[in-house]
């Protein structure tokens, strides 16, 4: 940590080859980009610095995992300078790639659009570290609900149930990132676990099966297993996957492994259930077999 509080992210480690095979179209939809700083300053509020972490290096966890298409998340370090992120969605190919941008209340209609056509297809509100009140979430909604995108919401899970009566008839899907950081510790019945499958029970909730940062244990992190199966079976059509790459701000938790991270969906689901999550549904959600 440097004298201004900003936490120095470690290099990510190796990544192990999975002893699943990857199904065709395989999506890792969570993980961040970082570029060369003289191209890509970053923000003056945020929290860590991170490890330069480009396409060419995602690529090997591409190759080593089974990933073949990817969606870029916008980083807080960057604020709501998404262009690190959108460089990102083109040097992979729009086909294969799309992006989840930040933004702040003075974002309109044309933003979305320019957004949009660069292959974006959600907006990213983090509640722990970001710049995007919930507050704005109504008119947020509002503006993007025309262009079919979701909400991604990284948000401590007392926090998410303070404001679920308002996602209960929202407008637009959310995403809930890191699955909703609920306690993996407590059992199915706490209030925080339930609060998450009642907001599955809507229909327009979502789940990013990427719990390391709240497990308690080494690898392979068996303490997620229970949470993490009956979130699957609360509802499989709308589970999505997300190595979390370059796993930054870990906050002394152990460097994760990608394939680890990968051979854990195998150990919560059925192989048929796992081609939907890491296929069938990001391709609905991020409009994989759209034209960009």
């Amino acid at each position: 940590m440097d004298h201004h509080g900003i936490v120095e992210s470690q290099p990510p480690g190796p990544i192990s080859t999975p002893h699943n095979k990857a199904p065709e179209g395989a999506t890792d939809t969570h993980f961040h980009i970082f570029g060369p700083v003289d191209r890509y300053p970053l923000s003056p509020r945020r929290l860590y610095n991170p490890c330069l972490s480009t396409v060419s290096e995602y690529r090997k966890l591409a190759q080593a995992v089974g990933i073949e298409r990817m969606v870029i998340v916008q980083a807080s370090i960057y604020g709501t300078d998404n262009s690190c992120m959108i460089d990102a969605i083109e040097e992979f190919g729009s086909a294969c790639a799309r992006g989840i941008a930040v933004v702040d209340e003075t974002v309109q209609e044309r933003d979305i659009a320019y957004l949009h056509s660069k292959g974006v297809r959600g907006i990213r509100f983090n509640a722990i570290t970001g710049v995007t009140p919930l507050e704005l979430l109504p008119k947020i909604a509002a503006l993007i609900e025309p262009f079919g995108w979701h909400i991604q919401l990284w948000i401590k899970a007392e926090r998410l149930l303070a404001i679920s009566n308002l996602l209960k008839n929202f407008p637009v899907d959310i995403v809930l990132d890191h699955m909703a950081q609920v306690p993996l510790d407590r059992g199915l019945n706490d209030p925080l676990v339930r609060n998450v499958f009642r907001l599955q029970e809507t229909g327009r909730c979502w789940i990013k099966l990427t719990n390391y940062r709240t497990s308690s244990q080494q690898p392979p992190y068996f303490d997620a297993d229970e949470v993490s199966r009956e979130i699957i079976r609360n509802a499989p059509e709308r589970c999505v996957w997300g190595s979390d790459w370059p796993h930054i701000y870990l906050e002394g938790l152990p460097m994760p492994d990608a394939g680890v991270l990968f051979d854990n969906l195998y150990r919560w689901c059925s192989q048929e259930t796992a081609k939907k999550i890491l296929v069938d549904n990001p391709a609905r959600l991020y409009g994989f077999h759209e034209p960009k």
